[in-house]
């Protein structure tokens, strides 16, 4: 039984979140995601120009988070920059944690998109926050580990409800980032 075509754009936006996370940014078409509305690919692109305007709909509300916490943390030093930083990335992971396991593993590629590329620079920010701009190379590891850490794991435990994974993870991400001697 054909479906009826739907015609708003949050059904494919909807239908772009579950195919990418089922098979990923790279390995998803138009014409799947079209598949799963029920509509052609032609009305796919009549509401985006192209697959990467999808991802950037679904991504811009955490990006946005992410570009105001770059601000939050600009400007701070030592241990109040690893705060602010492990405090809002935390917050960021959690909150945005659907999104975040869409984009597991393809990361780095996606970077390469002129429509993310200001995100790495934003991202070397937050590690040398996280490191408390620090030039020790234990601290810069220990930052990145974390970092990515906390991504990961908000990526991977979608279940666990949200006022027991930010605590946990901010007690790891203060373990981790103790200055070391």
């Amino acid at each position: 039984m054909a479906r009826a075509v739907p015609g708003t754009h949050d059904e494919i936006l909807a239908a772009a979140a579950r195919r990418f996370a089922v098979t990923g940014y790279k390995g998803t078409s138009l014409q799947d995601i079209a598949r799963e509305v029920g509509c052609s690919k032609a009305t796919v692109l009549y509401h985006f120009a192209n697959k990467e305007a999808l991802l950037c709909e679904l991504m811009a509300p955490a990006i946005a988070v992410l570009e105001a916490l770059d601000g939050q943390f600009a400007g701070r030093t030592g241990a109040d920059a690893q705060r602010v930083a492990a405090e809002g990335f935390v917050d960021l992971a959690v909150r945005f944690r659907r999104e975040i396991a869409l984009l597991r593993g393809e990361f780095p590629d996606l970077l390469q998109q002129p429509a993310f590329a200001h995100i790495q620079q934003i991202s070397e920010r937050l590690v040398a926050a996280f490191a408390g701009h620090s030039d020790r190379p234990a601290a810069r590891i220990a930052a990145l580990v974390v970092l990515a850490g906390i991504a990961e794991t908000c990526g991977e435990f979608l279940d666990i409800p949200d006022e027991e994974l930010r605590p946990a993870l901010l007690a790891v991400a203060r373990r981790a980032l103790k200055p070391t001697t």
